[in-house]
């Protein structure tokens, strides 16, 4: 069935005393809005709307960097809910599918429940998502008789006996496009607010004598973000549930509360997370890997059987292939390490090719940005660097070759060659112990003086 998304993504945020559109700030790595786009995605919909108002051409922005597919409207004026689905109109008018209403805000709804959802708008002309909530607050309540849903109150508009009630509304509806907007044309601003409110539109279809019906979710899946402490609270919640994600998946947490992940990342079963680690966006790691602790990665490909840490950081477009090992101390950015290479330690690796089974010593780096521009470094197979060496790039170190401990590299080294580059020592006997008792005698004679 052909389904299209419309998000509400238009509220400012007073309370998030923020600049930034509500909508634009992050849960794990990932705007609400993304995360709200990611619910829905799984539909595979036929058309997504966002929407925006506060913030527009930012929102705008951040949609179709997720999906350049998007559609994205303007609510010039904040006159409500229906008032805001309305904009959606013209981008759907020649859609005759299923519509489900989703909010920026609210990043924590379900494909599953969607799909729930969609199963139930088969037999109802209308279908809205309900929790039963611990503390139902000021969340509008859900008038039913038996299975139908009669109507949808605001707390401002309930009575007293009313808001007993606990079954509460999420926002989320779902109808076919067309009973959507003949409803919201009937919608009025006749309420304490003065608002076009979308819950109306229940009462509207009852009217009408078409059908409505509650699908009900988790309160966790409903959880909108209104305040800072709201978005610190969403975070906590995520992470929770991408810990016990991963456990179930097959992945080991030795210090699962330490382990913080970003919304795209996937982890292969057989993987062990130390403690401490932090998987920021882009991060792919395969099975049987091992992440030791206080390793931070980001941006990166890590392949099966690969070792990275402790104390690692793996920077946007690292890709480790089969068996690599990154140790303590080391940073690799924009660089694939090949199947079976080490960079064990205390190394910066940049804008670099590693080829395989080559062996980078303690303290090298590639030297790879002049100031103005990057440059790379090309390391074939089997190649040993040794420790503190400076790789000045561009350069390449053929197959089979060596750098001496202490070099500077400033010209290709050939296959099978080794490079030495650094000054020729010389001993000066007695040198050291004449300066040292002299800096000792001076220092003696300075403290004499008045």
């Amino acid at each position: 069935m052909a389904v299209a998304l419309i998000i509400l993504a238009a509220g400012k945020g007073t309370r998030m005393m923020s600049d930034v559109p509500k909508v634009l700030h992050e849960v794990a790595g990932g705007s609400l809005l993304v995360h709200a786009m990611r619910s829905g995605s799984n539909l595979e919909p036929e058309r997504t709307v966002v929407v925006a108002g506060h913030g527009a051409e930012a929102v705008g922005a951040a949609t179709l960097a997720y999906d350049e597919d998007a559609i994205v409207v303007v609510q010039q004026d904040q006159l409500g809910t229906a008032h805001a689905v309305k904009q959606a109109k013209d981008a759907l008018a020649d859609f005759s599918g299923d519509v489900i209403i989703l909010y920026g805000d609210t990043p924590f709804i379900q494909s599953e429940t969607l799909d729930s959802m969609l199963t139930a708008g088969a037999t109802a002309d209308v279908v809205v998502l309900g929790f039963q909530a611990a503390d139902p607050g000021r969340y509008g309540r859900l008038m039913m008789d038996g299975d139908a849903l009669e109507r949808i109150i605001e707390f401002k508009d309930a009575t007293d006996e009313e808001r007993m009630i606990n079954l509460c509304n999420s926002g989320v509806i779902s109808a076919k496009a067309d009973v959507i907007f003949d409803l919201l044309d009937a919608v009025s601003d006749d309420n304490a607010a003065g608002e076009y409110y979308l819950t109306d539109i229940i009462g509207i279809a009852r009217a009408k004598g078409l059908s409505a019906t509650v699908v009900r979710c988790e309160e966790a899946e409903t959880m909108g973000i209104n305040s800072r402490a709201d978005l610190a609270a969403a975070e906590a919640a995520f992470q929770v549930r991408a810990r016990k994600d991963a456990m179930a998946n097959g992945v080991s947490l030795h210090a699962p509360d330490t382990v913080y992940f970003s919304h795209d990342t996937y982890i292969g079963s057989d993987t062990v997370v130390e403690p401490n680690v932090v998987f920021a966006v882009g991060v792919t790691v395969e099975n049987n890997a091992t992440i030791r602790a206080f390793s931070h990665l980001e941006g990166c490909h890590v392949s099966r059987g690969s070792v990275v840490g402790p104390y690692a950081r793996l920077r946007p477009g690292t890709e480790l292939a089969e068996n690599v090992k990154v140790g303590n101390f080391v940073e690799i950015k924009n660089a694939v390490i090949e199947a079976g290479a080490k960079v064990n330690h205390l190394s910066y690796i940049g804008d670099a090719h590693v080829g395989e089974r080559s062996n980078i010593g303690a303290g090298t780096i590639t030297c790879n940005y002049d100031g103005v521009s990057k440059h790379r470094t090309t390391i074939g197979a089997d190649v040993f660097v040794g420790s503190n060496t400076m790789l000045v790039a561009p350069v390449t170190l053929g197959d089979e070759s060596m750098t001496a401990t202490g070099t500077i590299v400033t010209k290709n080294v050939p296959e099978g060659d080794m490079a030495v580059g650094r000054a020729r020592q010389e001993n000066k006997p007695g040198f050291a112990r004449r300066m040292l008792q002299k800096f000792k005698s001076n220092t003696a004679s300075a403290a004499k003086e008045p």
